[in-house]
């Protein structure tokens, strides 16, 4: 997008703003289809630095994401947690990642994610 859409703008700010960790939404994003819930950046950063802090080998990245200074303006990214990248009928990972989406990037988006079956 050139523009980023202003809903979409909004709805990152509601959740930035503690309104709730639970909003689904699935974006296109690089031919991409992302499934998940949206997270404060805050609270994103927190809990991919403790997954890092927990890795022998990446532990040394855990420091960069305890910074937390936002810069003002409007929200330029969404934060996904419990997220899948969707492949046929497969997410990836099984269990959900950690995304972060520029929302320049986001060509489609809905409300909720989309459950996928092996069946």
């Amino acid at each position: 997008m050139s523009k980023p859409d202003e809903l979409l703008v909004d709805v990152a700010a509601l959740v930035e703003s503690g309104h709730s960790n639970q909003m689904s939404l699935t974006v296109v994003a690089g031919g991409a289809v992302i499934t998940g819930r949206l997270a404060p950046e805050a609270v994103w950063r927190q809990r991919v630095s403790e997954v890092l802090a927990d890795s022998a080998q990446l532990g040394e990245f855990a420091a960069a994401f305890t910074a937390t200074a936002r810069k003002e303006g409007p929200q330029t990214h969404l934060h996904f947690h419990v997220a899948r990248i969707l492949q046929g009928a497969v997410g990836i990972p099984e269990t959900g990642g950690m995304y972060r989406v520029a929302i320049e990037d986001v060509s489609a988006w809905t409300m909720g994610d989309f459950s996928y079956s092996d069946h």
